[in-house]
């Protein structure tokens, strides 16, 4: 399954349910919405400054990782952004590929 980095950072509304639910509340609700498309919350840590949480998940495909990403944004509680993880075995598969570039001006 995919594996996704997500950095998150809470709006104003979402600060107060943070304060509201505590730290473990909030993993918790994580975990659910994550499950709730088949998927799995692997790692979860808050932070403070520009991003206030990061979390690995895994999930069955990018429509899914859409979903819970458009369903979490549009409570307005927090802007998010996510990034795809590869693992090394796929990188190596991409290594081996024949890619036809040329550099600008080469």
């Amino acid at each position: 399954m995919p594996k996704y980095l997500v950095r998150a950072g809470y709006t104003a509304q979402g600060a107060a349910g943070l304060l509201s639910d505590g730290g473990t509340g909030r993993v918790e609700a994580v975990r659910r919405v994550v499950a709730s498309c088949g998927g799995t919350l692997e790692w979860l840590a808050f932070a403070f400054g520009e991003t206030d949480l990061y979390c690995v998940i895994e999930l069955p495909d990018e429509e899914s990782m859409a979903a819970v990403s458009m369903t979490v944004r549009a409570s307005g509680a927090l802007q998010s952004s996510v990034v795809q993880l590869l693992t090394p075995e796929q990188i190596d598969t991409a290594a081996r590929r024949t890619v036809d570039f040329r550099a600008p001006g080469a």
